[in-house]
């Protein structure tokens, strides 16, 4: 197996064999996120994918989970699709589940046939960033896409068959924005009802806009005791039954896992205890992740 690094995948996928399908991510703008900003975005060729698979065969007796990375692997043609898991298929017969990384434009390119075709063929699965339900966060963040494209996108993967892992970026708005931010993405998270629902807070990272207007006292970010807030007037204004939401990230101040709706109240009493620790108010000392 070839890596061309830095190399990501969700939490849930820590136990997956990671497949470098295309490197970088397409749109690489969002002012948030440097994950991809020293990578030129490619799809990498089909020869070198299908060599790592046949390398990981010899390499691994049992390969469960595939994961298929980098930023937004959906991006690639329906051929390269077809080849990647039609081999997977034949390679890995003990593979339960394949899954990637995915954007709302990845999802406006393929048709809900395609969809279906790449279900059909073992995707099981996609990872999709919401970050925000408001369009002006959205905006503000260069996302490239509104609320409305990424939702008509989850709903046309449902409809294929493919599972979904929606995320949302508690803090994005900054302090001026975070009611707004949390209650509209409840509502959008609650129209795409997905089958998870993950829970991330922001960090600022080097080499990122953000960071920058947050350094020039343009952006103000949130305290420990209000993202906690922000994430507690998300989850009251949820509603999207059987949807099992984690905040599993390293980024959280709060580890939450259930299962909406049966699980909301409790989850919502978690944050109101977490709410009470008097240390959410001592001075905050910025952290920036150098990546």
């Amino acid at each position: 197996m070839r890596y061309e690094e830095p190399l990501y995948r969700p939490p849930s996928e820590a136990y997956s064999y990671i497949l470098q399908a295309t490197i970088g991510c397409s749109h690489n703008s969002c002012t948030f996120c440097n994950m991809y900003l020293g990578k030129q975005f490619r799809v990498r060729p089909l020869e070198e994918i299908l060599e790592d698979l046949a390398m990981a065969r010899r390499a691994y007796r049992r390969i469960p989970r595939i994961f298929i990375a980098d930023g937004d692997a959906l991006i690639m043609k329906m051929s390269d699709w077809r080849a990647i898991l039609g081999t997977i298929m034949n390679l890995f017969p003990e593979c339960e589940r394949v899954t990637s990384y995915a954007s709302a434009r990845d999802l406006k390119l393929k048709s809900e046939e395609d969809l279906r075709e790449l279900h059909a063929l073992g995707l099981d699965m996609i990872y999709l960033g919401l970050e925000s339900g408001s369009e002006k966060v959205l905006k503000d963040i260069h996302k490239g896409v509104t609320v409305e494209e990424t939702v008509d996108g989850a709903l046309k993967a449902k409809a294929a068959g493919i599972k979904l892992s929606v995320t949302e970026i508690t803090g994005l708005a900054g302090q001026d924005g975070m009611e707004e931010h949390a209650v509209l993405s409840a509502q959008a998270l609650s129209r795409m009802n997905p089958e998870y629902i993950g829970l991330m807070t922001l960090t600022l990272r080097r080499g990122t806009q953000m960071t920058a207007d947050w350094e020039a006292g343009k952006f103000k970010r949130l305290t420990p005791r209000q993202y906690l807030e922000e994430q507690r007037i998300l989850i009251a204004h949820l509603d999207s039954e059987g949807s099992v939401l984690r905040s599993n990230h390293i980024s959280n101040y709060v580890q939450l896992r259930g299962t909406m709706n049966k699980d909301k109240n409790r989850m919502l009493r978690d944050l109101d205890m977490a709410l009470k620790n008097p240390e959410l108010d001592n001075p905050y000392i910025e952290y920036l992740e150098n990546l």
